[in-house]
């Protein structure tokens, strides 16, 4: 994996893993700015290279009054000041085929959400822009058949594919994380764990989806052990206040600690 094809990011020479985090949403620049600067004091201090995560919207929601976002030139222009303030790259999800090439000005990865992931002209747009592709596997797919939507990426030109693990489907309300799968989808491309949507306990009866954010270093320190070549961890100053997805994030107070074992953790790995 090449991680240096990504401007801005650093200690690729690490051997350690690497980080997509932030706020599920943009809220504002001020919210944006402070959970960027206090991750990149963190994995600076740890050598993680770090991209970091923020939705410019949010398309997939259960319920019509639920948050999407603050509108996307101005959440896309927040990404965009984070990476010139903190001289890191940023990663956003994308939803329509517009999106891509709208995106790809402000940003250094596109992500493809889990829902979409089948979506060929979502992916043919997203690769064709030249950028990253963030592939997050569908709660409802097998790992094998991650391999059809890496091939789309490459198809299109780009061999610039990743591929994200947030979980399977188990019954209606749960979502469980099938660790064989990772060498497996390592087989087709690089391979992420998200480690928070992947607790998450969707379909509620409320239209708000819960999650088990006291399951969050069980998960991380899994996929570690596992050879995950990344991680993707959705943090907060104040998750039971964020406007998306707060169920499930880590509380950003919390951060330091768990990457610290991880990195510990990884350094063992190392040596196998």
């Amino acid at each position: 994996m090449n991680l240096n094809q990504i401007p801005k990011i650093k200690y690729t020479d690490s051997n350690n893993f690497f980080l997509l985090a932030g706020p599920c949403a943009i809220e504002s620049e001020e919210m944006a700015l402070r959970i960027a600067e206090k991750i990149i004091k963190i994995t600076d201090a740890l050598k993680i290279p770090f991209i970091f995560k923020g939705s410019f919207k949010k398309a997939n929601r259960s319920r019509i009054d639920s948050f999407t976002g603050i509108g996307d030139e101005k959440a896309l222009k927040i990404l965009r000041k984070v990476s010139e303030t903190f001289d890191v790259p940023t990663v956003t999800d994308i939803h329509e085929i517009s999106d891509a090439t709208k995106a790809a000005e402000y940003v250094d990865v596109l992500q493809i959400p889990a829902f979409l992931v089948r979506q060929t002209d979502l992916v043919v747009a997203a690769a064709k822009t030249g950028k990253v592709v963030n592939l997050k596997k569908g709660q409802f797919m097998s790992p094998s058949a991650m391999k059809h939507a890496v091939q789309k990426v490459k198809d299109s030109g780009n061999d610039k594919a990743w591929i994200t693990d947030r979980g399977t489907m188990f019954g209606y309300q749960d979502m469980i994380v099938d660790f064989r799968g990772i060498p497996e989808m390592r087989a087709f491309a690089p391979v992420v764990l998200d480690v928070t949507h992947s607790l998450q306990q969707p379909n509620q009866n409320s239209g708000v989806t819960g999650g088990r954010p006291e399951m969050i270093e069980t998960i991380a320190r899994a996929g570690i052990v596992n050879n995950v070549d990344g991680l993707f961890i959705e943090t907060h100053f104040d998750p039971k206040n964020a406007k998306s997805d707060g169920a499930n994030m880590l509380d950003l107070a919390h951060l330091e600690k768990l990457l610290s074992n991880l990195v510990a953790i990884r350094k063992v790995v190392n040596l196998l």
